[in-house]
């Protein structure tokens, strides 16, 4: 993983482009990685956690989009991440929400095991919306398994 982190993270340097984040289940694991990488400070503008509705409102996620599709939704991730950007001014905006081995008793809609994913493209006011299912052993490992494929997907974008 820290070899494709590094080539994120120099793609964005190259091209002078900078990322933000708006993470629900990975608790901040996506945003952790690419602090772990050298020159990450020139490309990472901030990332916000909002486990709780209430912090994805206030982020900017309409209420609407929660109350209509749930915040289980490829419409709640594509708030997120164009949300986040906007907010930040970033080139890319990344927003993942989905639940990871456990029923949330605030939200009950939605499957389990299932990570909804999308990252916005500023400049190209393009959305690349992913779902996902993880059968990890535990939340550790489905998180990884969501950074892993969320890496993968941003180097081929950029």
């Amino acid at each position: 993983m820290k070899d494709r982190l590094k080539l994120l993270v120099n793609k964005l340097t190259e091209k002078q482009e900078t990322i933000s984040s708006m993470e629900s289940c990975t608790g901040g694991g996506f945003v952790n990685s690419i602090t772990n990488i050298e020159g990450s400070s020139e490309v990472l503008k901030f990332s916000a956690v909002t486990y709780s509705n209430e912090f994805k409102i206030k982020m900017g996620v309409d209420k609407d989009i929660i109350d209509r599709y749930s915040v289980y939704s490829s419409e709640t991730a594509m708030e997120m991440s164009k949300n986040i950007s906007e907010f930040t001014n970033s080139d890319y905006g990344i927003g993942i929400t989905g639940k990871l081995n456990r029923i949330d008793k605030n939200n009950l809609c939605g499957s389990d095991n299932i990570v909804f994913i999308s990252i916005y493209h500023k400049k190209l006011k393009k959305f690349y919306n992913y779902n996902m299912e993880v059968n990890g052993k535990n939340r550790e490992e489905n998180k990884k398994i969501v950074i892993n494929f969320i890496i993968d997907n941003l180097l081929n974008i950029i």
